[in-house]
């Protein structure tokens, strides 16, 4: 993973996005959305992550 992706700054605010192929299928696919689900609960609980929106 490159520097231009690495966040150093603890106490500062990032706003992240990114773009996926045909993305319609990640949120209206059970299995999909549970993938993105289940990985920002785990960078919530194991990695300090605070979701504002």
């Amino acid at each position: 993973m490159s520097t231009r992706y690495k966040f150093f700054d603890n106490y500062s605010y990032y706003f992240v996005t990114f773009a996926v192929v045909e993305w319609i299928d990640v949120f209206t696919r059970d299995d999909y959305r549970k993938i993105v689900v289940d990985s920002l609960n785990h960078c919530i609980r194991h990695k300090s992550l605070t979701v504002y929106g």
